[in-house]
């Protein structure tokens, strides 16, 4: 005897060995021994053979016209042999009845199953959605096939241009778009960002690039909701100084302002200003919300992406002729030996004298013109030479204050390679990435960046240790210590950081686009409010979960608003090389098989340096350039000098922009943790 069974959705037969009330024993044609259950046994037969009885039944299945079934079907619940009999004849056959089954088991949409080889028929309106449904499955199906095809072929269709960076950086892998993709990578063998770039899906490279950091990170666009900047109910006294503010031309977040008092006195108290936003936000407040949400402004060459909205930070900015809200820092300093005799922190409104420029001050203001009151003034603008005095102790201060500073690193800060500048004078608003760019070279550690840099650095590591005086929790910057390998961590309690010298460093300065410093100025101003009982006035109280999240999402915010800089300089840079038709240049070797070229924020690896010491100097002919990788390559055409360079000279982390897979960290020389933008001033 022979029985046709179900067995885990499938349908089978083979002869029974052995028989009992509950179970069979049944050798299938392969050989294989199975016990089946009663229950799973669907037709019992003596003829024809197990495998002929499948392959007709198969054969007559595929003519049942499932519409025509589901007519005959019964309203109630009923078993195959009942349609068979309905659909085929009173007498149906064996393999009749097999083929019922076998059909009505694979049209679900049509017939339900309500037991083992029971089924009933579905309602009418049921089984149109169903219909509705397969067929429309089916025609994006088509539809799928089509763009495959089209995309196989060299061309993009619309709805996948549409849909372009979605698919590549964040894709919804059920969509029919995306599925199209990749069915015609596998069908072409090719990588799907370059089977998009042949079929020119890509038609600019730098969108590319932008589109994929707003997907991730701006997701919604990078506008603001309407708000209105809350104004500061306080009354502040005003300051008796004439502040100035450093900054680039390009600068709207104007967050710091410096002033000099009691030149020739003996004590001179020099003034770090602040502007303060967080006299008039509240945590929890949607401002608050919106800070929170981004964290930093986000820089990159010809444009910015704010961390606050422009009318806020225009309601708070140090705008000359204005007397601004400041959180402000007194430091009373012995004239002859720039010793510190005390520190003060107040509340207050704060005249901005002057809003003073890098880009139109730099290249006239220099040493010589700090340190000798006697040397002419020369080209030095008249805003600029009114504070001539001051800048010329702050100058002398500055290079006191590094000086002590590089006792405690062990060992000086090298400005052994410059900073650049990327303009875009043709951009108007957010950038398109065809522009004519300009790359200009800036001196690091020229005099008015090392001001402002240890100005900034004075602020936020005497703010720093003063409320870890006073019991009120920070967000600190700490470095164990200058060994290799060692990074600057974020933490809320007081440590020393190595990489600057000092014995606390809480980032303070910056309230305006950084948001862990405007939290920073929320400690602070509780501080000048309360004093030692601050810490139980404060928005954030000692070991606050909530300071722990907040340091958890800026470090992961920040590290990636500075990779998409360097992405972003890094494709000007190589934009610059194509506009200008540079194809060859200069460089010098630094690691490995990488070289850095000397007038250019680039490094590229270079065949032929191998063998060469570090810092040797060599002529480099470009390859070719790629602007989706950010990638470009150079052979070594000649030697220039065999000098090599010293590890202490070129000990500094890398901070140029490099390609994608050798970008680093730039977010921990002095300069940028002091609060200036990783980005040079000119692109903000």
């Amino acid at each position: 005897m022979f029985v046709l069974f179900e067995d885990a959705g499938k349908f089978l037969a083979g002869r029974v060995l052995s028989e009992a009330d509950a179970s069979s024993q049944v050798e299938l044609e392969s050989g294989k021994r199975v016990k089946v259950k009663a229950a799973n046994i669907l037709l019992k037969f003596e003829k024809p053979n197990p495998a002929e009885l499948l392959r007709e039944a198969q054969q007559l299945a595929t003519g049942i016209e499932l519409d025509l079934a589901w007519e005959f079907a019964p309203e109630e619940e009923f078993g195959f042999a009942d349609l068979a009999r309905e659909y085929f004849s009173a007498n149906a056959t064996l393999a009749q009845q097999a083929a019922a089954l076998l059909r009505l088991f694979e049209a679900p949409h049509y017939f339900r199953r309500a037991g083992k080889g029971r089924f009933r028929k579905a309602p009418a309106e049921v089984l149109q959605q169903a219909l509705a449904a397969i067929e429309k499955k089916k025609q994006l199906q088509a539809q799928i096939a089509a763009w495959a095809a089209e995309l196989a072929a060299g061309s993009c269709p619309p709805a996948i241009r549409d849909q372009l960076y979605k698919i590549l950086f964040k894709p919804d892998k059920n969509a029919p778009e995306y599925k199209a993709v990749v069915e015609a990578a596998r069908s072409t063998h090719e990588a799907p960002l370059a089977l998009l770039q042949k079929a020119g899906a890509i038609t600019s490279p730098y969108q590319f690039h932008w589109k994929r950091f707003l997907l991730e990170h701006f997701p919604k666009g990078t506008g603001f909701p309407p708000v209105t900047a809350p104004a500061i109910k306080d009354e502040l006294p005003v300051a008796d100084v004439q502040a100035f503010s450093i900054d680039d031309s390009s600068t709207t977040e104007i967050d710091d302002a410096l002033s000099v008092q009691g030149l020739g006195s003996g004590t001179v108290t020099v003034g770090v200003h602040i502007a303060a936003p967080g006299l008039a936000l509240q945590t929890g407040a949607p401002l608050d919300q919106l800070a929170r949400t981004r964290l930093s402004t986000v820089y990159m060459p010809g444009y910015k992406v704010t961390m606050l909205p422009d009318d806020v930070v225009q309601a708070y900015t140090l705008l000359e002729g204005r007397d601004c809200p400041a959180v402000s820092l007194y430091v009373q300093f012995d004239e002859a030996t720039l010793a510190v005799k005390s520190h003060e922190t107040r509340l207050e409104r704060v005249p901005i004298a002057a809003n003073l420029r890098h880009d139109q001050l730099d290249a006239h203001l220099d040493e010589a013109w700090l340190e000798d009151p006697a040397s002419p003034a020369g080209d030095v603008p008249a805003s600029a030479a009114q504070f001539r005095p001051q800048l010329s102790f702050l100058f002398r201060l500055a290079k006191q204050l590094k000086a002590q500073r590089e006792v405690v690193r062990g060992k000086p800060e090298t400005f052994n390679r410059p900073d650049y500048n990327f303009r875009l004078p043709g951009a108007d608003g957010e950038p398109q990435g065809d522009e004519t760019v300009e790359i200009t070279m800036r001196r690091r550690g020229a005099p008015l960046d090392l001001i402002v840099a240890e100005a900034m650095i004075l602020a936020n590591s005497t703010w720093g240790q003063w409320l870890g005086d006073i019991g009120v929790p920070a967000i600190y910057r700490s470095q164990a210590s200058l060994a290799p390998g060692v990074k600057v961590r974020m933490g809320t309690k007081v440590a020393p950081h190595a990489g600057i010298g000092v014995k606390a460093y809480a980032w303070s300065t910056s309230p305006l686009r950084r948001y862990t410093d405007l939290v920073n100025q929320w400690q602070i101003i509780a501080g000048a409010r309360h004093g030692r009982t601050a810490a139980l006035a404060a928005p954030f109280k000692p070991k606050d979960a909530e300071l722990f999240s907040i340091i958890s999402a800026f470090d992961a915010a920040y590290s990636a608003y500075n990779a998409n800089q360097a992405g972003m300089e890094r494709y000007w840079t190589l934009k610059y090389l194509q506009q200008q038709g540079i194809t060859e240049l200069e460089a010098t070797v630094f690691k490995e098989t990488l070289a850095r070229a000397d007038a250019l924020p680039l490094v590229l690896p270079v065949l032929g340096t191998a063998d060469l010491p570090r810092g040797s100097r060599v002529r480099v002919k470009l390859g070719a350039i790629d602007l989706i990788t950010l990638d470009v390559n150079g052979t070594v055409l000649e030697r220039l000098d065999a000098a090599a360079v010293s590890e202490e000279e070129d000990s500094e982390e890398e901070s140029v922009a490099g390609p994608i897979a050798i970008a680093v960290d730039v977010t921990d020389t002095p300069e940028e943790e002091a609060g200036a933008p990783v980005a040079a001033p000119s692109s903000t």
